[in-house]
């Protein structure tokens, strides 16, 4: 096997390892909730400002 081959073969496998790793991350999350839903956020000193055009 030459040089190229190797390179190429080892940056596929990282490629997997990867992908691989956000796949298991996104699956197997530690918080109870997504990380979109603003469920840890206190909006209660936050005052509505209503923009108009």
């Amino acid at each position: 096997m030459n040089i190229q081959a190797i390179i190429i073969v080892v940056l596929f496998i990282a490629a997997v390892f990867y992908v691989c790793r956000l796949l298991y991350k996104s699956l197997f999350s530690k918080k109870s909730c997504g990380s979109n839903c603003k469920c840890g956020v206190d909006f209660s000193g936050v005052d509505a400002v209503k923009q108009t055009k």
